[in-house]
């Protein structure tokens, strides 16, 4: 038995004594947290349906595709592996489907290869922009992305370029 098989029932029975000690109504604060839960899930979710609807298309579209060969060129003379483009596009919009084609490099490629190392470092390294943006920006009502957008991206580029280059200096 490890000690994390624990953990839940200490903190549920931990709350029931605190709830309990202080004289709480336990039922009506879950129920008050419920209703905050769900009025938050009504103004996140035309956002993140949006983000998820898009995403989808693009890539059914062929337009991940697309992207992916007008900019091999590019990619191509600064050092970094083709195989990864696509998760480079992808990765800021989507966890999921990052995910789906991190695993779809490393099927084709193999962990250890130069794109399978870069995709790996670019995966955990990087974050969802967009998903971000949409799902928390909606839940706080900011309005004014002005600069966080330019921000985040131009961190997402550094990502890609200095994991390749990560890559190619350790293994290679």
């Amino acid at each position: 038995m490890n000690i994390s098989d624990f953990a839940v029932p200490f903190i549920f029975a931990f709350v029931l004594i605190f709830a309990l000690v202080k004289k709480v109504d336990i039922f009506t604060e879950f129920i008050e947290g419920v209703k905050d839960g769900v009025k938050t899930i009504t103004e996140v979710f035309p956002a993140l349906f949006t983000l998820v609807l898009s995403v989808g298309l693009f890539r059914a579209s062929g337009g991940a595709a697309i992207l992916s060969n007008l900019i091999s060129p590019i990619t191509n003379l600064i050092g970094f592996p083709q195989e990864a483009v696509p998760l480079m596009l992808l990765r800021p919009f989507s966890g999921s489907g990052a995910t789906a084609v991190y695993e779809g490099i490393l099927a084709d490629v193999g962990a250890d290869s130069f794109a399978g190392r870069v995709a790996s470092v670019m995966l955990g390294s990087s974050e969802t922009t967009f998903y971000v943006i949409a799902v928390y920006f909606a839940a706080t009502k900011v309005k004014k992305t002005r600069h966080t957008l330019p921000s985040a991206l131009t961190g997402d580029v550094l990502i890609c370029l200095i994991s390749a280059l990560v890559v190619g200096m350790m293994f290679y």
